[in-house]
């Protein structure tokens, strides 16, 4: 026939090369514009390095330092009217059909390039090629996948390849994973980033986008063990050949005997592991509060009065004036509550003071850990007391 190809297939064969061919796609994204060239989480061989920007090249037009300095902006100005592609701001329905168009748009300002496009790629076949011909790939992708499986199962692969990207990772990832899904950290507001699955497996990981934010300097995405990062394995297949050089990861929470009193050492660690100080400190408070249920009496005026305290206690950011107000009426019936809830934004006041000196910061936990025990709380002192194990 005029228009076979190289390969005759079932329908099922060619989904399955579209498939693969998406699915290499979508490892260039996370592994090579995220993860490597947008937050420098890891170190790529030159060859591998390559082959991603030239397969990018063919199968999405995306130019290397456009999609490093879009995405340095949002996560510099999320949910903030200079975020590129934010739901909050734009709604989730533009954000995850039409994503690709807040990028296109983006890329187009000069000072978003400039002020975050530094260290992408800038040699010879960057400028004449992959930048200045962006689109000429695409074409000569589609001539590839014509001449291998035919005209039209060819342009049935071509065209997933071109909207693959812009839906799933334009679309979804920017759109759904701050939109909805489960938070593992209360990342700082307006931040509203989530985890869309624990099984990042359709994405590359990238499903888990709240991990992300709140460590986005981290080469692995996964960080509780029900969660899989598809990406960060094929990270370590590439490590374990020699092709990737893996820079930096989400700290591991260490733990040693408390401390009599804070020192530098620990101050350090608590910073470093800020978040999770701040989920155990969460999960502390929630069991401070079945206790003050109990103490008052289930289904007493007192205890229906916390019990719109719940939704709040893994939250100190992303709350409005009016539900502080309500915060503020129901904490009057819990004195330990109303204590613990001003003392976790004292805790967390401690790494959002940049200009503050380490010895003002050691002065401030100390201070803290004092407070707490001397309040005669015991999930205040329990707690206290874990925070001088962090090592």
């Amino acid at each position: 026939m005029l228009f076979s190809g190289w390969f005759e297939l079932p329908w099922w064969g060619y989904a399955l090369v579209a498939l693969g061919f998406t699915h290499v796609t979508i490892a260039a994204v996370t592994i090579y514009l995220h993860r490597n060239q947008a937050h420098r989480a890891l170190d790529l061989h030159p060859v591998v390095s390559h082959f991603f920007r030239l397969w990018l090249w063919l199968t999405t037009g995306m130019v290397t330092k456009e999609w490093a300095a879009i995405h340095r902006k949002h996560h510099a100005k999320c949910e903030t009217a200079e975020d590129p592609h934010s739901p909050q701001i734009h709604g989730i329905n533009r954000v995850l059909w039409g994503g690709v168009f807040l990028y296109v748009r983006e890329s187009h300002h000069p000072e978003t390039m400039e002020r975050y496009g530094h260290g992408t790629p800038d040699d010879w076949v960057e400028h004449n090629v992959y930048a200045r011909h962006s689109m000429h790939g695409l074409w000569l992708m589609g001539a590839v996948d014509i001449a291998l499986f035919g005209l039209i199962p060819g342009a049935a692969i071509l065209l997933t390849q071109i909207v693959w990207i812009p839906f799933w990772a334009a679309g979804v990832i920017n759109g759904v994973g701050h939109f909805l899904g489960y938070r593992n950290w209360d990342v700082p507001a307006p931040d509203a980033s989530r985890n869309i699955v624990p099984i990042g497996m359709l994405i590359g990981g990238e499903e888990l986008h709240n991990n992300h934010h709140a460590y986005p300097a981290s080469a692995k995405f996964s960080l509780k063990w029900y969660e899989v990062d598809l990406g960060w394995m094929y990270i370590r297949v590439l490590e374990a050949f020699g092709f990737a050089k893996v820079k930096k990861v989400a700290p591991t929470p260490r733990f040693s005997d408390p401390k009599p009193v804070c020192d530098h050492q620990t101050l350090q660690a608590v910073i470093a592991n800020r978040y999770d100080v701040l989920a155990r400190y969460a999960s502390s408070m929630k069991r401070m509060y079945r206790q003050e249920l109990e103490r008052l009496g289930h289904w007493s005026q007192e205890a229906e009065s916390l019990k719109p305290l719940k939704r709040y206690l893994s939250r100190m950011h992303r709350v409005s004036e009016s539900e502080r107000a309500r915060i503020a009426d129901a904490l009057k019936s819990s004195k330990a509550l109303a204590t613990a809830l001003a003392m976790r934004d004292e805790l967390a006041a401690l790494w959002a003071r940049s200009s503050a000196s380490r010895e003002q910061l050691l002065k401030q936990l100390q201070d803290w850990c004092q407070k707490a025990e001397a309040s005669g709380i015991a999930p205040l002192v329990a707690f206290s007391q874990r925070l001088r194990s962090y090592a």
